[in-house]
């Protein structure tokens, strides 16, 4: 091989390991939020609110939880461009996963939806996985670790009345505390907002930043569990709460 080619070769190279180790984490989520006062399941970030009716196929495990934060049944129903979670009686929490699907790109391009064994030149090949739990009600406790929530941001104490307090958050992974996940305080107002690492103990303190609703973000590469099609399992889960106004 000729010194040029060398040279592009080892630029290639680079240009991969840097996309596969600082590949920002600006992925899209799902959260909770109300619609016309009914509780809708969203996909999007920032001010994008995509297209959840043609991804709800790809989501599973949508539940409630009451004040004791024990399951009863929830239920997507389409209304018109919009997925409504129906219970039959008002919910503390609500959670869902959505399967994202698998993706990989070449460099720095746009990601395709293909797993390394259909792009097996790609710098980076991923699964994604998206979480969302949202509080819908008075919390009695500390949330627990919900089921089929592979990652999970709890609050570490009670919700303030008032934004600006600050809130203590602790990241679960498999239902323990994670150091290293990114989290960013109001997914859908500043998404494009610097991410804080969790610490040894998995936690991580912002101030409520809303007076409504707040959407946490937080995002931690896994380990994968199919090395020929993906590299690392990307987890990205929101919580969702919102703070009254005040009287009118």
């Amino acid at each position: 091989m000729t010194d040029q080619r060398l040279l592009r070769a080892s630029r290639w190279i680079a240009a991969g390991v840097i996309a596969a180790i600082a590949a920002p984490s600006f992925a899209h989520g799902i959260w909770f939020a109300q619609r016309a006062k009914q509780v809708a399941l969203v996909y999007g970030i920032g001010a994008d609110d995509l297209d959840m009716v043609r991804r709800l196929p790809q989501a599973e495990h949508i539940a409630a939880y009451d004040a004791q934060f024990r399951p009863f049944a929830a239920t997507a129903r389409v209304a018109g461009p919009v997925v409504l979670i129906d219970t039959p009686a008002k919910p503390v929490l609500v959670s869902a996963v959505l399967q994202n699907g698998t993706w990989s790109r070449r460099g720095t391009a746009e990601f395709e939806r293909k797993g390394r064994d259909e792009m097996p030149d790609a710098t980076l090949s991923e699964k994604t996985v998206k979480y969302a739990v949202a509080v819908e009600g008075p919390l009695s406790g500390r949330i627990p670790a919900l089921p089929h929530q592979m990652l999970q941001l709890v609050p570490a104490g009670p919700l303030p009345d008032h934004h600006g307090a600050p809130l203590k958050y602790i990241a679960l992974f498999n239902g323990k505390p994670q150091a290293g996940v990114r989290v960013i305080a109001d997914m859908v107002n500043d998404p494009d907002a610097k991410e804080v690492e969790t610490a040894a103990d998995g936690s991580v303190t912002f101030p409520v930043r809303n007076q409504g609703l707040n959407v946490l973000r937080a995002v931690f590469d896994g380990p994968s569990d199919d090395p020929k099609k993906y590299d690392r399992i990307e987890h990205t889960a929101t919580l969702a709460f919102t703070l009254a106004h005040a009287p009118e």
